[in-house]
């Protein structure tokens, strides 16, 4: 059936009024929402604005990567929970993504019993609330450990307590810049002997050790020019003091709880991922790759997991904005996260509409970030069609 053409722009025209009063009538709401909270702020006798963020904290932060003090200013002392954020965000994805791909291929694994163990850690881990896995984390498996006098001790400079986790910290020497040159020389160095072997394979029909070759130049370069620069690297061990450790890295149970709850508990979602990713490539590319002599190791590390990427990275991007976002629950054990912070600085100048919006913002920016790279990372992954 022919349609006239006016017909079809007038359709069009209808189509784009009908979207145009929309966006207008959602203005137009989010306006009188505005104006609705400005009268019940006046009504209340309640500053609005971010001019509190200059105004004197005056509480303390037990948890900082940056100095602070609580002479500092609310917008320093949110700052310094939104680098709390960042800092357990960014451990928390790498932490999270070596445990689930150990969980996802062993969910597949011919080995009955390691099988088994990797299917009972997902089941358990999925269906129990995460709120309950942190408090059980910190009120009970840390709340356990021993005294600060009596600290586990797995190895030299390591101290384990119910204050923490005690590490040798790094002092960096004159010198040591060459030292992270040359590794950085070893990564470049690689990635062009990785480019070249693939070529040479193409032309040759030989594969070259590129992984093997690789890693001795990014392991190798770095450790001749740490010596040759006379070893610019000490250590600072902690040592007990009064009633507990001073000096070197410490981990505060507060965070140690929050990290073992987050990773552990989206380890077993990211797992899943994998071990369908896995099962979705065809099983006669194995058993071709079998009847060539193909190690396991190899079938897994060069078909498997490839091909498996392309179904894993889009459900694991979820998982990982998910674990940001999970992060917020550090305000029930006490880690000082932009949640937790926030919630202070609400409680001391009521203006919780201005820290609500940060929050949101800040979460939505960093949920962004992590969702253009994922789309990049994705669209390098997918199959190009010719």
């Amino acid at each position: 059936m022919n349609i006239p053409l006016r017909m079809l722009k007038g359709g069009r025209l209808v189509g784009l009024f009908m979207q145009f009063a929309v966006v207008a009538g959602i203005i137009y709401l989010g306006y009188l929402l505005f104006l609705n909270t400005q009268a019940n702020l006046e009504a209340r006798n309640i500053a609005s604005g971010f001019g509190f963020f200059s105004v004197e904290a005056g509480f303390p932060i037990s948890n900082t990567l940056v100095p602070y003090s609580p002479a500092d200013t609310y917008g320093y002392a949110f700052f310094i929970g939104i680098i709390n954020t960042l800092y357990v965000a960014f451990l928390g994805i790498i932490a999270t993504t070596f445990i689930g791909i150990f969980i996802g291929v062993a969910r597949v694994s011919s080995n009955w019993l390691v099988a088994k163990l990797a299917e009972i850690y997902v089941e358990t881990l999925r269906n129990i609330p995460l709120l309950l896995i942190l408090f059980f984390t910190y009120g009970v498996v840390l709340a356990g450990l021993p005294g600060p006098r009596s600290s586990l001790n797995p190895f030299f400079g390591c101290f384990i307590n119910n204050r923490g986790l005690y590490l040798p910290k790094p002092l960096f020497q004159n010198g040591f810049g060459f030292v992270l040159l040359a590794l950085v020389l070893g990564i470049i160095i690689a990635y062009i002997v990785s480019r070249w072997s693939v070529i040479y394979r193409d032309r040759a029909g030989i594969v070259l050790p590129s992984g093997w070759i690789g890693s001795g130049v990014i392991i190798g370069l770095p450790v001749i020019t740490y010596f040759a620069m006379g070893s610019p690297l000490s250590w600072e061990i902690a040592v007990f003091k009064g009633f507990n450790f001073q000096g070197g890295i410490v981990f505060r149970p507060e965070f140690s709880a929050l990290m073992i709850g987050l990773v552990l508990y989206t380890a077993a979602f990211i797992g899943e991922n994998v071990r369908s990713g896995i099962q979705s490539v065809d099983v006669g590319q194995l058993d071709a790759a079998k009847s060539f002599g193909v190690s396991k190791g190899t079938i897994m590390r060069r078909i498997v997991l490839p091909q498996a990427f392309r179904v894993i990275i889009p459900a694991t991007t979820n998982d990982y904005t998910s674990l940001v976002k999970n992060s917020s629950l550090a305000v029930a054990i006490g880690y000082p996260d932009m949640v937790s912070v926030g919630g202070t600085i609400i409680g001391q100048n009521d203006q919780a509409i201005e820290i609500i919006g940060l929050w949101m913002a800040v979460y939505l920016a960093i949920n962004l970030v992590i969702s253009i790279i994922m789309n990049w990372v994705n669209s390098k992954a997918q199959l190009v069609e010719r």
